[in-house]
Formats: structure tokens, C-alpha cells, sequence
């Protein structure tokens, strides 16, 4: 289990990344899901030994992770947003460097763990073809190579699918996926669809603030039926965007018309707009713009008191208004 708590980063100027971080991640894929400046890769640097907290703590099955970290990084495996490899280098050199890196030479040696660790990801066929020949998916496959060298029982990664075409995402889904069988793995993201597709649970952090520690299926069901979709004129569409009376999740164009979807809790909905399926994204955005959704309770796993709904005099949730927080 690792154990997040009261986590803050305050940088010179001073800007707050991370504002009291509570969380609590079980074994298997948990994700953290949130916009580009969010503080997810704040949050992964100094899990990772990178970046001194401003306070706070964090323990990796009891054992203190932030006042030492070289003593857990043998247990740790981390794969960066950027990764920085030697581009003339083969993909089999350029992992045997790391693992020199790493210190770890597996029980048959450094070389037989080397090709294990490519054929575990799939890249045994281009072992000896130069990295600056890679696609993006096959880089982010050699990061993972060496993220899980050692058996770590923590595996962070940061934006790991961000560039990646669909077919690689996919064969890069089903590698996470099975490397999550025996260890936690961390996933840093702004994708929905990341999260949507591996992790059974997940948080969403908005500057610097987890706002929801929860599962796919109910953030789903805390929307359900509260979210219409219908087209509208450009100038019904601009109107809409600037109206107080409703939140706008999502507006796109189907052949050159704008497809709009709507959080509508209380009221009315738009004139010609119908009730529609929610999604994960659909939570997400409600989410992110407005800080909380309507019938989404705290989870019992790492969620603090300061991200339970608070309540009026009478006991009462007490609401948010539409379009912001109250």
C-alpha cells in the first residue's frame, strides 16, 4: 500500500503545486487523473526520490519514502514523461546501460536480464536496431523495460500514452495491465480514456487538490441522468457558452454542426436537447469545472476530511451552483 499524506509543494514565488495530497493506493492500476499543470508530475517527481516535499509524507508498505529515498528506490520503478535515451545507441545498449545504472544484473547476469526484460516488452525484434529508429510506443516499451527491472513493487509512470497512436496505446494498455497482476502502478495522466480502459480506481487533482477519489462506475452513476446532448446554431452555441444557467462538459462538430453536452442537474435543459448515456469524460469535465459532482460520495480509501461535501446548518450537502462552486 502506499500511503500519501498532507503532501505540499510550495515553489519560490510562491506557487503552490500540490495543497495537502491524501491518498491511499492499493495493489493493482490506480490512475491520477488531471489537466496538463494539475501537479501530477509534481506529485510523481517527488514519489519518486526527484523533488523534496515543502511537507508531508509518504510510506510504501510502511516504509518512509520521502526523508531517504535512495532506501526505497530498489523497490521503486519510474518512468519519466520525457525519457532521455541515447538516440545512436541499440535498444539492447542502451537498456544495458540502465540496468548498469540501476545497479540490478538479475540472477543469470546483466545480459540475460536484459533480453528477459525485451522480450517481456514485446521489442526482441528490434533489439539491435538504433533508438532514434523507434516509434514513440516502442520507446515507451523500452522505458517500461527498465521501470521494471528489479521487481519493484512500485511502478510510477507519467503520461506514459501521451503521442502514441491508437494501435500502440492499445499494445501499450495490455502491457500495464499485466504488469499491474503483482504491484501497485501509479498512472499519471490527462487522458480519460487511459483511465477509463485500465484503472478500477482513480483521483482527480485540479491545482494542486485531489477532488474526487472514486471508481469509473461511480463517477458514472453520479451523472446519471443529468447530462443532454442536442446541435445548435453558432449563434445558439456562443449564447449557451456564456450562459449562467448551464453547464457546457463538452461541444464538438458533426459534419460542420456543433454537437453540445450539457451537466444539467437541476432545471431545464437546453430546448431540443435529449438525455444522453454519461461518460467517464463526461465526470471528468463536470469535475474539473465545477470541483465535485452531485451524488458522488467519498470514498472510504485515502479520501480526507477536507474533500468530504460539506454540509449546511441543517446537515444538509450543500450545493454547488451551476457553472462554479459555491
Amino acid at each position: 500500500m502506499l500511503v500519501i499524506r498532507d503532501l505540499v509543494k510550495v515553489y519560490p514565488g510562491p506557487v503552490t503545486a500540490l495543497a495537502g495530497v491524501d491518498l491511499d493506493v492499493p495493489r493493482g492500476m490506480f490512475g491520477l487523473l488531471g489537466p496538463n499543470g494539475a501537479g501530477k508530475t509534481t506529485l510523481m517527481r517527488i514519489l519518486a526520490g526527484l523533488l523534496e516535499p515543502t511537507s508531508g509524507t509518504a510510506t510504501l508498505n510502511g516504509q518512509p519514502m520521502l526523508d531517504r529515498p535512495e532506501q526505497i528506490w530498489e523497490q521503486l520503478g519510474y518512468l519519466p514523461q520525457d525519457f532521455g535515451f541515447f538516440p545512436h545507441l541499440t535498444g539492447e545498449r542502451m537498456l544495458e546501460y540502465l540496468l548498469s545504472l540501476k545497479g540490478v544484473t538479475g540472477k543469470s547476469g546483466r545480459l540475460a536480464l536484459r533480453d528477459e526484460l525485451l522480450d517481456r516488452v514485446h521489442l526482441s525484434f528490434a533489439a539491435r536496431r538504433k533508438v532514434k529508429t523507434y516509434s514513440g510506443g516502442m520507446r515507451q516499451r523500452l522505458g517500461i523495460a527498465q521501470a521494471i527491472a528489479g521487481d519493484p513493487r512500485l511502478v510510477i509512470v507519467d503520461e506514459p500514452t501521451a503521442g502514441l497512436d491508437p494501435e500502440e496505446r492499445l499494445r501499450f494498455y495490455r502491457l500495464l495491465s499485466e504488469l499491474a497482476e503483482n504491484r501497485i502502478v501509479l498512472l499519471s495522466t490527462h487522458i480519460v480514456e487511459d483511465v477509463a480502459v485500465l484503472c478500477s480506481r482513480f483521483a482527480v487533482i485540479r491545482s494542486g487538490r485531489l477532488i474526487a477519489n472514486t471508481t469509473p462506475a461511480s463517477a458514472r452513476s453520479a451523472i446519471e441522468g443529468t447530462i443532454y446532448e442536442g446541435t445548435l446554431s453558432p449563434d445558439s452555441y456562443h449564447k449557451l457558452l456564456t450562459s449562467s444557467d448551464h453547464c457546457v462538459t463538452q461541444a464538438y462538430l458533426v459534419e460542420g454542426n456543433n454537437r453540445v453536452r450539457v451537466y444539467q442537474p437541476e432545471g431545464s435543459p437546453p430546448e431540443g436537447f435529449a438525455p444522453v448515456a454519461p461518460t467517464l469524460e463526461d465526470a471528468y469535465l463536470v469535475l474539473i469545472k465545477l470541483g465535485r459532482l452531485y451524488g458522488l460520495e467519498p470514498e472510504p480509501l485515502g479520501v480526507s476530511a477536507a474533500l468530504k461535501p460539506t454540509t449546511n446548518g441543517a446537515g444538509a450537502p450543500s450545493a454547488v451552483g451551476k457553472g462554479g462552486e459555491s
